[in-house]
């Protein structure tokens, strides 16, 4: 059995991450503190920006809004967030977070369990204009045995 000592990681430890629009910064994850569950977050969006629509075909998504206003795509069905609102999003749920206040949006995000493999977590249901070609990323295509 290993054993996992604790970690603390700082927002300016992290790389970011607009390939779906926003700031994504994974803080808590199995390469960074060994976690074997799920991995947590911080999502920045400016004002006017969002995150592209996206679904975890295996992980549970625990979202709390800590500054900003946002509103959030459930399939389709959109859902206005403020600060101290929590939100889960089951597998399989497409979402998509949009910033519609004047300020910057901070929200925390956690995902558990983990995917089978990293690259399998993630369902991109849009293409995002933060998806520059040049960062080596191109959205997975989807298929009938991804959704």
């Amino acid at each position: 059995m290993t054993t996992h000592r604790p970690r603390i990681v700082d927002l300016s430890e992290t790389q970011p991450n607009r390939r779906r629009g926003g700031d994504l910064r994974a803080l808590l994850t199995p390469t960074a503190v060994g976690a074997t569950s799920g991995f947590m977050g911080l999502a920045i969006v400016a004002p006017g920006d969002r995150i592209g629509e996206h679904y975890h075909p295996y992980s549970e998504e625990f979202v709390y809004v800590v500054d900003g206003l946002l509103e959030v795509d459930l399939d389709g069905e959109s859902h206005p967030m403020r600060p101290d609102q929590g939100l889960l999003i089951p597998p399989h749920v497409r979402h998509r977070f949009r910033n519609v206040g004047d300020v910057e949006a901070r929200m925390v995000f956690h995902l558990g369990p983990l995917a089978p493999r990293p690259e399998l977590g993630h369902v991109d249901t849009e293409v995002t204009e933060a998806a520059d070609p040049s960062d080596g990323y191109a959205p997975p295509e989807r298929t009938g045995a991804a959704s």
